[in-house]
């Protein structure tokens, strides 16, 4: 039992996500991916182990329990922005029930996204190379995490939310700036603190729904 896998379980449990061992072994094998794939095609600007277990795959995964709450079973998400699968690939293996959908508009993040998908043979997931606002479809959650301003990403992807969906934004600090920016026919529905175990930076999640819904 090293370390990284001793951290990842404290935090998980932390997190109040009972991981089983399978899944376990995926997110230890998705950040060896990452570490790998990071050498050539720079999907991150973090390579230290010890960070890609804090700064992405705990962060990713404190992302979990409220997903949960919004869809107790089943249902579609979208990752806007996804990069390097964070927190698509974390969410995809912590809720195996769920359809999860990243898409990305650089090609070798994407061609990175589909190729840890396979190994990691994560059936629920499904990587789309595309700009989101040609995209098409209709998904329950949609997801980012540092993409845009919250104005960019309600707009770029107000097409592809179904009715009573939500949009969780993942940011650091909480952006007044961008809340007050916000087009006027949605509302903020919570503004939520992300304890991540072992991050003394802050996380904040940004809840948001069409008016009326």
């Amino acid at each position: 039992m090293n370390d990284f896998y001793t951290g990842l379980c404290v935090g998980l449990e932390k997190l109040g996500i009972p991981g089983d061992d399978e899944q376990i072994a995926k997110l230890e094998r998705f950040a060896c991916l990452l570490e790998k794939w990071n050498k050539v095609y720079n999907l991150t600007a973090i390579r230290c182990r010890e960070e890609i277990l804090t700064h992405h795959l705990l962060d990713s995964a404190a992302l979990v329990p409220v997903v949960t709450e919004y869809l107790h079973a089943e249902g579609a998400v979208l990752d806007v922005g996804s990069g390097g699968g964070l927190p698509s690939i974390p969410l995809a293996i912590l809720r195996p029930d769920l359809d999860v959908n990243a898409v990305d508009a650089v090609s070798k993040k994407t061609a990175f996204l589909t190729q840890a998908g396979i190994e990691l043979r994560l059936r629920n997931f499904t990587a789309k190379h595309a700009r989101v606002e040609a995209l098409s479809g209709e998904y329950d959650l949609i997801t980012s995490r540092a993409f845009a301003s919250l104005a960019d990403f309600i707009s770029l992807t107000h097409h592809l939310l179904k009715p009573g969906g939500r949009w969780l934004a993942m940011k650091g600090v909480v952006p007044k700036e961008e809340i007050e920016e916000l087009p006027e026919n949605v509302d903020v529905v919570e503004i939520r603190e992300l304890m991540v175990p072992g991050l003394k930076e802050q996380r904040h999640l940004i809840v948001i729904r069409l008016k009326g819904e």
